[in-house]
């Protein structure tokens, strides 16, 4: 669990899930999805420590899930195929969870965010298993 590979890639992961993501919620789309948005709950600023924290928990995770998905068998194709499952559980799968039981965002906002969240987390997953394949 707490191997070389895994580490590498939990903690290359957790700086492209904050500055990746930064980047695209919350500079180059901010605008479009506050347009969707259906009740304005977003917070000025957000509390960094937490966001951190939360990435490098989701890396530790995806990490250590995607060491016993892929069998040894690591590459930045693999990486990607599993990041984009998990994008698809989160996009799709929670998104729609969400927009059922919420009033956060209109359903084109909703659509829009979990096409995101596949290439999204298809990028983390290609950074670790990339990361494994260099390592391993």
């Amino acid at each position: 669990m707490f191997s070389k590979s895994n580490l590498l890639a939990t903690i290359i992961a957790t700086i492209v899930f904050f500055f990746l993501g930064y980047a695209v919620w919350g500079i180059a789309l901010s605008s479009y999805f506050e347009a969707h948005a259906t009740n304005n709950v977003m917070k000025a600023m957000p509390n960094m420590g937490t966001l951190v924290f939360s990435n490098l928990i989701m890396s530790f995770a995806m990490s250590t899930i995607y060491g016993k998905w892929a069998t040894g068998k690591y590459s930045a194709a693999s990486g990607f195929s599993f990041g984009a499952w998990i994008g698809i559980f989160v996009g799709f799968g929670l998104g729609f969870l969400w927009y059922s039981t919420s009033d956060l965002m209109d359903l084109t906002g909703t659509i829009v965010e979990a096409i995101l969240d596949i290439f999204f987390y298809g990028i983390i997953g290609l950074v670790i298993g990339i990361v494994y394949q260099k390592t391993s």
